[in-house]
């Protein structure tokens, strides 16, 4: 399982949801056992419950419909990445409009071979110009394409055209709630809107904490001007009015190429492999313990970053019982400002960087 969150989806759920009747609640509750479910059976009798309050409501047919619409189609989603949760993946955006001949596909087709041969899967939205470059460098067995359905003619890339892991989603909010979930980095090459978009929601996410901290990374043309242009106005503006601070370019970084954006996402998991909130606390897991050298050097180069207490090398949390599959890594534990992500991002750098044990 991947939280996209870091743990604020994850642990207990408090039953807070009732039909305000026993009796129903007790036939939900019924219903769910039989029904034999074994996972969080607490959430699917939410789920029941929410839906019978919606009636009780006397939502709009219109409302119903999206909800329901919605929920069928974060079920599938889910139904089809759920065998590749053990593969990390990339996922990519740029210009639909791109041509074939033109150095941006080129450069997107291959950036996706060389992840794949490092073991990344891509994620697209499914179309032609970038999208199709990726899923071409990839190739359709380590493809998803996450299509949406619009008003005028649109087909899937011939790539990743009737495979499996091809989803046709309705709406945008589900689709790109599923760019998010499922990605590990993130990598925006040339493009307009839908581009700009979805890699200034990733920035959000990450700035705000709602999502995980992982690789946002602008790859140009060679010697090309697209992502320098947006970098002045960032500066410019954005920042010299006050609306964004200077740790908040930690959270993206601009490629020098496809080499250099594929030693950027590789070196980000080089000894980090994960994190998650238990209350306060971020537990960040690890492939190798540090040395306790490294542990006093983190100190002292990011102390601004705890709010109380030090890091500390731990084993897995009783509250992390739920992700069996990683109990055995190392953890450091610490419990930070939770107002400044992008300069977290620098600390997980450090850690990537220290010295581990032997």
């Amino acid at each position: 399982m991947q939280d996209f969150t870091a743990g604020g989806l994850s642990g207990p759920t408090p039953r807070t949801l009732s039909c305000g009747d026993p009796a129903f609640d007790r036939r939900v509750k019924e219903l769910v056992r039989d029904w034999g479910c074994e996972i969080a059976p607490e959430l699917i009798e939410q789920l029941i419950i929410t839906a019978l309050k919606m009636a009780r409501d006397k939502i709009g047919v219109a409302d119903l419909k999206m909800t329901t619409r919605a929920l069928n189609e974060l079920r599938y989603a889910s139904r089809t990445f759920a065998p590749y949760r053990a593969t990390r993946k990339v996922c990519v955006f740029g210009s639909a409009r791109t041509p074939p001949d033109a150095p941006e596909f080129l450069a997107a087709e291959e950036f996706t071979r060389k992840m794949r041969e490092h073991g990344y899967m891509t994620i697209t939205g499914g179309g032609d110009g970038i999208m199709g470059a990726a899923q071409r460098g990839a190739g359709r067995d380590f493809s998803f394409g996450l299509n949406i359905r619009l008003p005028f003619e649109q087909r899937a890339n011939e790539v990743i055209h009737g495979d499996g892991k091809l989803i046709n989603f309705n709406y945008f909010f589900t689709r790109k709630l599923n760019f998010v979930k499922e990605s590990h980095a993130v990598v925006l090459f040339p493009g307009g809107f839908g581009t700009m978009d979805e890699g200034f929601e990733v920035l959000t996410l990450m700035q705000t904490g709602k999502a995980r901290i992982f690789p946002l990374v602008l790859v140009d043309r060679p010697d090309g001007s697209y992502w320098r242009s947006l970098f002045t106005f960032i500066t410019d503006y954005l920042l010299k009015l006050g609306l964004i601070s200077a740790d908040d370019f930690h959270l993206f970084y601009g490629a020098r190429g496809v080499d250099d954006a594929v030693a950027h996402i590789l070196q980000f998991y080089k000894n980090y492999r994960s994190y998650r909130w238990v209350g306060n606390r971020m537990v960040v897991r690890l492939q190798h313990a540090l040395t306790d050298g490294a542990v006093k050097k983190l100190t002292k180069e990011f102390g601004d970053v705890l709010a109380t207490g030090g890091f500390v090398q731990s084993k897995a949390l009783p509250e992390e019982a739920n992700e069996p599959e990683i109990a055995a890594l190392p953890r450091l534990v610490f419990t930070p400002h939770k107002r400044n992500f992008g300069r977290i991002r620098c600390l997980l750098d450090g850690i990537n960087r220290a010295a581990v044990m032997k």
